[in-house]
């Protein structure tokens, strides 16, 4: 597929508000009244990424992720994968972290990768709307590696 460049449609950006005071800050990562009810989180993991290093990309097939890059400095990358999707063979990449914490929704269909392009280790939360490998850990993951096939152009720069 040649990818062309562009906004990947229903993957929502949203930057996060920080309230701050003498004693440090806050925000707010996500909120039931500002969700649509089907992207609801269902669990919660915090994951530290070293420096140069990223992850993905993949996909899933029914998992939304919700995802907080707040502390480091990241390049996303999304690649609209969703044959009925308005954007489908379109490319974003999105600079997010330190100076510019926020959160993205990427729903279902849409390849995505994250790398760590700042000088030390950086931290990202998901909140996905599905369990990671179902209740007890016993369902088949719900995920489409694409970092290990050699027949696409995802190109991470």
């Amino acid at each position: 597929m040649k990818w062309h460049s562009g906004i990947v449609h229903d993957c929502n950006l949203i930057p996060l508000n920080r309230y701050e005071d003498s004693r440090g800050w806050l925000s707010e990562l996500f909120r039931h009244d500002e969700l649509p009810v089907d992207i609801h989180p269902a669990m919660a993991y915090v994951s530290l990424t070293h420096q140069g290093i990223t992850r993905g990309p993949h996909e899933h097939v029914h998992q939304t992720d919700l995802f907080i890059f707040f502390h480091g400095s990241f390049r996303v990358y999304l690649w609209d994968h969703r044959k009925d999707s308005l954007s489908y063979g379109i490319r974003q990449t999105i600079d997010a972290g330190k100076n510019r914490p926020l959160k993205l929704v990427v729903p279902p269909g849409v390849i995505h990768a994250y790398r760590n392009m700042g000088t030390s280790d950086a931290l990202v939360i998901n909140c996905p709307n599905q369990l990671y490998a179902g209740k007890q850990k016993l369902d088949p993951i719900d995920e489409i590696r694409w970092e290990e096939r050699t027949d696409h152009n995802l190109i991470i720069d």
